[in-house]
């Protein structure tokens, strides 16, 4: 597959999906049409945005959220381009939205709030997990500037990061942040407290690529999978997208070891003051690569039928449960429709995964988050798909995948699901929820600036006026 189609197809969890076909990586949400573009500011210097950023995020932790609107300027405060000359500002953080108390606010399903699990949200509008490679250091540990990026984005009634590596053997698109050091949860306490300081609630998404990844981002290691088959895949490295290889077929010891890693990230969620994590099991990467016959070719406790394939997420689901006693407070997120060379959503399949997620009931699961298959045009989400696993899955529902306003706030009424998850529209709309109460039409984002680093096209999209 080329990499410019790969590059539209393929993106973690929908960075990519101001495009029906631009997804680097797992699971994008569809395309928004029309609307206003706004005015961006462009940034001319990353480290005038950096400095700007941990201006604004000092002034919120220590202030609220007045004062970091006070400590941008005037220019980035009216979403306009700073002054000839002069490095733009990043946009400002919102406050807790005084609204959400407003009865007429509640008048669409989608602004209702809504209990998932353990958690408590305002609204019923939820940040899907975006991929943007922003953790631009050897540590990959996130920044002032991904505070920045989420506190802006707090009024959603949740909102879910980008998928986190559990660990440097999880590791399968370049500068992503991971969870597995001190420093990164530090720099992720840091994300939280601007989010929570703003009225928001954050999970962090758990995610580890497998065979999927790539020597370069491994250090030269191989990749490892359910089996020694080709997932035929493009990973994201520093040299842009390669084919992924065969990789080495796990052992048990390899498999206990990412049980393991995803346990102690989720300890560390905890510790970096998430409300909770979210298993990644959607795409091409390791838990689907284990569900899907065409790649798990294990004779053993983890393969030979589809309750073996499903021992691997039940594992993980279990051991990120056991950081939170007595909580609800893990989601899982599946695609059981993804298409791909290795992925055909066939009868057998879904059959496969209908039996993962009735089993799903029987774990401390906060919400199922499923990813749909691809519209047949914007803003039309296929509810069949979706009312499948509603059926199935006694607890509360996400869907992802092709919503606009009118069809979130119709699958919310129908009873297909309990929220809805958007992902390109929080990319160009950090104030989504206040556009849907107020009827404003979403800006439209810039996909040639979802991944290149820096505040362009990240934390300088304007709130609507």
């Amino acid at each position: 597959m080329p990499a410019d189609t790969h590059a539209r197809r393929h993106a973690d969890d929908a960075a990519a999906s101001a495009e029906p076909a631009s997804r680097p990586g797992g699971g994008g949400d569809g395309a928004w049409t029309g609307g206003e573009t706004g005015g961006r500011a462009v940034v001319t210097a990353d480290t005038s945005a950096d400095a700007s950023a941990s201006a604004a995020v000092d002034a919120t932790v220590e202030f609220g959220a007045a004062a970091s609107v006070a400590a941008a300027p005037a220019s980035a405060r009216a979403g306009r381009p700073a002054a000839s000359g002069s490095p733009a500002a990043p946009g400002p953080l919102p406050g807790p939205d005084p609204a959400w108390t407003d009865p007429a606010w509640t008048d669409q399903p989608l602004l209702r709030p809504l209990t998932l699990g353990s958690l408590t949200l305002p609204n019923r509008v939820v940040m899907a997990p975006l991929t943007r490679a922003r953790a631009q250091n050897d540590g990959l540990v996130p920044t002032d500037l991904h505070a920045l990026y989420y506190g802006q984005r707090a009024g959603a009634g949740l909102i879910v990061t980008e998928g986190v590596s559990v660990s440097e053997r999880a590791i399968g698109f370049v500068h992503v942040p991971g969870l597995f050091t001190e420093e990164q949860v530090e720099g992720w306490r840091r994300v939280t407290g601007v989010v929570h300081a703003l009225g928001g609630r954050i999970v962090a998404q758990l995610c580890h690529i497998g065979g999927a990844s790539h020597p370069d981002l491994l250090g030269g290691a191989r990749p490892a999978g359910p089996s020694a088959i080709d997932p035929e895949e493009m990973a994201y490295t520093a040299d842009g997208f390669q084919p992924t290889g065969t990789p080495r077929a796990m052992t048990g010891a390899d498999i206990d070891t990412a049980v393991e890693d995803f346990a102690s990230a989720a300890r560390n969620a905890r510790r970096a003051g998430f409300d909770g994590v979210e298993i990644h099991a959607v795409g091409s990467y390791l838990i689907p690569q284990f569900l899907n016959p065409q790649l798990n070719r294990r004779t053993d406790a983890y393969g030979g039928d589809a309750e073996g394939r499903r021992q691997l997420l039940l594992r993980i689901v279990d051991a990120a449960a056991e950081a939170w006693p007595g909580e609800r407070r893990v989601g899982v997120r599946l695609s059981p429709y993804w298409t791909a060379k290795r992925f055909r959503p066939d009868a057998a399949l879904l059959a496969d995964y209908d039996a993962a997620v009735a089993a799903l009931n029987d774990r401390p699961v906060a919400y199922l988050h499923l990813r749909g298959p691809d519209p047949e045009a914007p803003g039309r989400p296929d509810f069949a798909a979706f009312r499948r696993y509603r059926e199935l899955f006694r607890g509360p529902v996400l869907v992802n995948n092709g919503f606009d306003r009118a069809s979130g706030n119709a699958a919310v009424e129908e009873g297909i699901a309990d929220a809805v998850a958007y992902g390109a529209g929080f990319i160009a709309n950090p104030d989504l929820v206040t556009r849907f109460a107020l009827d404003r039409a979403p800006a439209a984002g810039d996909p040639a600036t979802f991944y290149i680093g820096g505040a362009e096209g990240y934390v300088d999209y304007p709130i609507s006026g």
